[in-house]
């Protein structure tokens, strides 16, 4: 979609409705979008929302291109059901394991960054020589922090290529993992990381879909009530818009990073099909 195809009508106020911690459109920090549309497939856009920040997905296509295909293979193939979104387990829900079994085997690992950061100080000093006259005199110390790095975890890595999905936690995740992001990129471990969670028009789907499950299939209830699917996805969870909203204010840091959401398109058995006329 190019800019000026995007529907901006009503969205100030939305945001607004939704509260200041929401964006549902990038700002000018976001790469321009025909650049965005001329690196990923049609079939792609299709079935994801798909924003690049700081040259992401011009280093993915360019310089990552092997890693880019992969990722790209796996988003072509990855199709849900509205019985995975309705049944409970949010980020442990078979919804993220749908990838993990595409990726795991091609190499794409949870990777842990640690390290130690040494600093050298250099300067010089008057000391008195063997005459005791005073020469300014080379002097050098060195400070290590221990454990300076410690903990950072990234779900899946390859080479220098960043990858994470965030379907259904607390949206206070996405901070956790731009800032790990950020982290490897600072230290030289990744180029580039996408970062993959539900987009907005997935919203009006939930609100159709019968009742919650629990994962044993069973409809869960709430006070003896059937639970509404909508209810596990409510506006402090990950999605699109408190995603865009952080890298927006710049939350990655220097970390060139690829928002893709998942749109309904991705569901097989949406929408429903048309019941058969009566006889």
């Amino acid at each position: 979609m190019a800019d000026d195809d995007i529907d901006t009508e009503g969205t100030e106020e939305l945001e607004a409705a939704l509260g200041s911690d929401v964006a549902l459109r990038p700002s000018d920090a976001a790469d321009a979008q025909s650049i965005v549309d001329s690196k990923i497939p049609a079939d792609i856009r299709a079935k994801y929302d798909v924003i690049s920040y700081r040259n992401a997905v011009v280093i993915l296509a360019e310089s990552r291109r092997a890693e880019f295909d992969e990722l790209l293979q796996a988003l072509r193939e990855f199709t849900i059901t509205t019985t995975m979104i309705r049944t409970a387990g949010g980020n442990e829900s078979d919804i993220p394991k749908l990838l993990s079994e595409m990726l795991r085997p091609q190499n794409w690992f949870e990777t842990i960054i640690s390290g130690d950061l040494v600093v050298n100080l250099a300067w010089r000093q008057p000391i008195a020589n063997a005459r005791g006259k005073m020469v300014m005199t080379p002097q050098t110390k060195t400070i290590t922090r221990e454990r300076y790095l410690d903990g950072h975890k990234i779900d899946y890595v390859k080479n220098k290529v960043a990858f994470d999905l965030e379907w259904n936690s607390k949206d206070q995740t996405f901070d956790r993992d731009l800032f790990a992001f950020s982290t490897f990129f600072q230290s030289g471990a990744i180029d580039v990381g996408v970062l993959v969670t539900r987009s907005a028009s997935l919203d009006p789907v939930f609100r159709q879909l019968g009742p919650a499950l629990k994962k044993n299939g069973e409809i869960d209830t709430k006070d003896g009530v059937p639970r509404p699917t909508m209810q596990k996805f409510g506006a402090s969870t990950t999605w699109m818009g408190k995603l865009i909203y952080r890298l927006n204010a710049g939350r990655n840091g220097g970390c060139p990073v690829l928002a893709i959401g998942i749109k309904p398109e991705c569901i097989s058995d949406w929408p429903p099909a048309p019941e058969a006329p009566a006889a």
